[in-house]
């Protein structure tokens, strides 16, 4: 009971806009996961916005924009740690793509592999970027190869 009341108030401290989104970026990140295993990347990719290749964009903000991403990052990851299914990158990445677009924050959703050291097998890696916030990913251009890029609808 000590550690759900400890819990309980960590989450009243958090600011309300991560309050409001923590539910429904969890459930969102349910319907992610299950698109990606029941859809075929071909089917999906019309979702994730516009297609550039290979180039790696990177649209401007300003600076409320950019705090917005930051916001939306954090909910994500942390909405991302407690689902009893796998959030790894790709849905974390088109569920941010999803809050992102509903706030109509440019950003881009990046795919990049990059050549497992140990073996000779790929790893694979999804990231998105809104101006100079890493909004989920991590450091994904000093890693991996960019293989596939899609910004935001209307942005190119």
């Amino acid at each position: 009971m000590n550690l759900l009341g400890r819990k309980l108030r960590s989450f009243l401290r958090q600011p309300i806009f991560l309050q409001a989104w923590l539910l429904p970026i969890w459930i969102l990140l349910g319907f992610c996961k299950a698109a990606i295993l029941l859809f075929s990347f071909r089917r999906l990719a019309p979702l994730l916005g516009e297609a550039v290749g290979t180039s790696a964009w990177v649209p401007l903000l300003t600076r409320g924009e950019e705090a917005r991403a930051l916001q939306i990052g954090r909910v994500v990851r942390l909405a991302a740690r407690y689902t009893p299914w796998d959030s790894n990158c790709f849905p974390q990445a088109v569920a941010a793509r999803v809050l992102l677009g509903l706030y109509r924050i440019p950003h881009a959703l990046y795919f990049g592999l990059m050549r497992d050291l140990d073996s000779t097998s790929m790893q694979a890696h999804a990231w998105v970027a809104a101006g100079r916030t890493r909004v989920t990913g991590g450091f994904g251009f000093d890693r991996y190869t960019v293989v596939g890029c899609f910004v935001s609808p209307g942005w190119v």
